[in-house]
This record gives structure tokens, C-alpha cells and sequence, in this order.
């Protein structure tokens, strides 16, 4: 799993970037930043944005091409 923010939704509040145990999230001009490497989809931001703007997703697969 991984996260994912809604911008259209999201507060910029930063809130996220304080929980994330995994110092995965960043606000950087105003919108939060995922660094999918560092991210392990522990769900902590999600459980935590006041607006429910973070997300957990399906990590995508790649497909090999035959």
C-alpha cells in the first residue's frame, strides 16, 4: 500500500508531515509531498487528516510485456 493525497480536498494544514513515522510526507509550497520510497502505507496520515485527503492505495505492479 501507499499514500496518496487529494489535492482538491486537502487543507495544507500539515498535519501529516508531523505523524508520519516515516518522514515520507513533506509540504512544499503549500501541498504535501509523498515520497513513495520512504512510505510504507501504515495509514498513520490517513487516520490523522482532518479532511480525509489521504488515501491508501494499491502500490501499481509492473507488468512485464510479453
Amino acid at each position: 500500500m501507499v499514500v496518496k493525497n487529494i489535492p482538491s480536498i486537502c487543507l495544507s494544514c500539515g498535519g501529516c508531515v508531523g505523524v508520519c513515522p516515516h518522514d515520507a510526507i513533506s509540504l512544499e509550497d503549500m501541498k504535501i509531498i509523498i515520497n513513495e520510497s520512504k512510505c510504507n502505507g501504515c495509514g498513520t496520515c490517513v487516520i490523522f487528516c482532518p479532511v480525509g485527503a489521504m488515501t491508501l492505495e494499491d502500490k501499481p505492479t509492473n507488468e512485464v510485456e510479453r
